[in-house]
């Protein structure tokens, strides 16, 4: 019941997506072998959507980044109306008054109209170069997000299409055994009604049955779960009739392969490691960003304009009289002192670099230490589905010789009872062994080996 559990934390996500509005897929397949399921994820599931909108999204920011030392252009008109001029005092003696007194004196007229159209081109910036340099760690980075979100998206299918099968599998075995348990169940009633058997003998397999049909119920419930579960991990709406062309035993003997535990790990192959080291390389264009700034930035401008004055706004009348201006110039800004503000920047990047080698070098040791794990458990997986096969054959031989002596009166319906329970739970273990060797062969192989995106 372990697989199960998941189900049931997993199930809660199900009342969100019933409320959200989704575009519906197109040239949905019939039927989905786990291969195709996979690859169909990984085109329309909800968060690879997404990931494959950070690469856009990265793109972009790439030319945002390029585009901020290339020439910008920006141009502005503005009006002015004084209502109120300012008043300024002159001299009366300028104009043949007495000396010592002033006169009142507007200047200009209340009303201004002009354009102006201004070039600027960057020559040189050096946090500019490294922000050009770092963008490409930016999308790289997004790259290997995408990455990494596909080897979830494909754990994620892979889990819940090994849950779908299980649960299915699950009501076949049940509703046989229920099946099973309902005969023997009326032949001892027929043998207790005609005196030759005890009452409690037909009692202990009923309260068997019982269990088993509200069994059954539960494991409906969890199919149709399950179904809605995988269904929701391709991307597709939770109600679709979606039907799965594997079988559990060929899929999990599919995925019996010891092959991969001699594969050697190419740890700059590992997602995780990319994704280390993109972190690494931020944080080394971060410290040698805070060294630019210590740099002078050159930029060249030019400038056109044009102005009108008039006491009416009569800009726009054929006799108005403009007047023009250009510049043309330079802007060098020389850093020279910060109080040392710029050189505790640079300090802090610089230990902060250390610190992403220290976690470089950490996330590949953990690597390392992830292979020698999944290749444990996936030999444990292995292990586990042969022993549980074989005690499932001994479990059935057990179940059908206690049957044949309770029939022969020679057993109590107690050890039936308890041959019965022991061969359902073989039943059960054989069932999550084959779903932990399929789950395990894929969590083994991602660490190993990218996953193939369009």
């Amino acid at each position: 019941m372990k697989q199960f559990i998941t189900l049931f934390i997993l199930a809660t996500q199900l009342s969100l997506a019933q409320n959200q509005v989704t575009p519906q897929p197109q040239n949905i397949p019939d039927s989905f072998s786990l291969e195709e399921a996979v690859r169909y994820a990984l085109d329309h599931n909800y968060k690879m959507i997404n990931a494959s909108r950070d690469i856009k999204d990265a793109q972009l920011q790439k030319w945002v980044t390029i585009s901020s030392g290339l020439p910008q252009i920006d141009a502005n008109v503005n009006y002015n109306n004084q209502l109120k001029q300012p008043v300024s005092l002159i001299p009366a003696e300028f104009s043949g008054g007495e000396p010592g007194t002033f006169v009142p004196v507007i200047f200009g007229v209340p009303q201004g109209l002009g354009a102006a159209v201004t070039l600027r081109q960057q020559i040189f910036d050096g946090s500019y170069i490294v922000g050009v340099q770092a963008v490409k760690t930016f999308v790289d980075y997004s790259a290997n997000n995408q990455q990494k979100t596909a080897q979830e998206v494909t754990k994620m299918v892979t889990q819940a299409y090994g849950n779908v099968l299980m649960a299915q599998e699950g009501v076949a075995i049940i509703q046989n055994n229920r099946d099973n348990l309902a005969a023997s169940l009326a032949e001892t009633q027929q043998v207790v009604a005609n005196g030759l058997a005890e009452e409690e003998q037909a009692e202990q397999l009923q309260i068997t049955l019982a269990n088993v049909e509200s069994q059954l119920r539960n494991f409906k419930r969890l199919s149709e779960i399950s179904l809605q579960l995988f269904n929701l991990s391709l991307g597709l709406p939770i109600e679709s009739p979606t039907r799965l062309s594997d079988n559990l035993v060929s899929l999990a003997s599919k995925h019996t392969d010891l092959a991969l535990l001699s594969k050697p790990l190419q740890i700059e192959n590992n997602t995780d490691y990319k994704m280390a080291l993109n972190l690494n390389e931020q944080r080394y264009f971060e410290h040698k960003l805070a060294k630019s700034r210590a740099l002078p930035t050159l930029t060249s401008f030019i400038n056109y304009g044009t102005n009108a004055f008039s006491n009416e706004f009569s800009f726009f009348n054929g006799g108005q009289q403009w007047f023009q201006s250009s510049v043309l110039g330079v802007d060098l800004r020389i850093p020279i002192f910060s109080s040392f503000g710029r050189d505790a920047t640079t300090k802090r990047t610089k230990i902060a670099l250390l610190k992403s080698e220290t976690q470089l070098t950490e996330a590949a040791e953990s690597i390392r230490l992830q292979w020698e794990q999944a290749k444990s458990d996936f030999t444990l997986a292995i292990e586990n589905h042969r022993t549980a096969k074989e005690n499932l054959a001994l479990a059935s031989r057990i179940a059908q010789k206690n049957e044949t002596k309770f029939k022969a009166g020679l057993a109590s319906s107690f050890e039936l009872r308890q041959a019965q329970l022991q061969l359902y739970t073989a039943q059960q273990s054989y069932l999550e062994t084959m779903v932990a060797v399929i789950n395990q062969k894929t969590n083994l192989s991602q660490i190993v080996q990218p996953i193939p995106l369009n």
